[in-house]
């Protein structure tokens, strides 16, 4: 799997993940990307080789730099609850940023036509969950977590309280008065994710 991108490549990437998000894996195909980008229909193969392998692709190119960024965060000098909830906000904001690929890999998730290019996602998942519980083991070691948090259900808890919001964006929107997208964007990155953090700081403290 490649690590770096030409910023041609790039470009078609983000073509793919438009019409991707649109149209769905199985309604997009070489020839929609190549005219919507603009360029050789044999160019995408010459880069990628099939859309399947530009998919892979795409989604390495999407989520493989939150694995770096949770890796740093490990070596930070916080305190374990610090770190959770700048995962959160790393979480939160990525995913907030890149609904389209998010979409993508629910389709692709769903449809179970492609679990071949989804396993490099799954081990990416997988390396970002050794972060998450090395960050939670650490506040165990210090007495500050839990010892009997179920960590692998702590992601899920994040992301599931996200996308239940984002899927019900009409309701929340008229709901909490966010008429622009402006609005919308700035509830998530504060309240949202506040209400988020304060929801995994109660499953991970000790009671008093």
């Amino acid at each position: 799997m490649k690590t770096t991108f030409t910023d041609k490549q790039i470009q078609i990437l983000e073509v793919a993940e438009l019409l991707f998000a649109e149209k769905g894996f199985d309604g997009t195909s070489i020839r929609n990307i190549a005219k919507e980008a603009k360029i050789n229909i044999a160019m995408v193969s010459y880069y990628f080789g099939s859309k399947e392998r530009l998919l892979e692709s795409l989604i390495f190119y999407r989520t493989s730099d939150l694995k770096n960024q949770l890796e740093n965060l490990l070596h930070e000098d916080l305190e374990p609850i610090e770190k959770i909830n700048k995962l959160i906000e790393l979480y939160i904001n990525r995913i907030n940023s890149n609904r389209g690929i998010y979409r993508i890999l629910h389709f692709e998730f769903t449809a179970k036509k492609r679990d071949q290019n989804l396993l490099a996602f799954s081990e990416l998942k997988k390396g970002n969950l050794k972060s998450l519980e090395a960050i939670i083991q650490e506040g165990q070691n210090k007495g500050v977590f839990r010892k009997d948090v179920i960590i692998p259900l702590i992601t899920p808890t994040i992301l599931g309280t996200f996308f239940h919001f984002h899927m019900n964006k009409p309701f929340f929107e008229n709901l909490l008065n966010l008429k622009t997208e402006d609005l919308y964007n700035n509830y998530v990155k504060t309240n949202l994710t506040k209400h988020i953090q304060q929801t995994i700081k109660a499953l991970l403290i000790y009671e008093n």
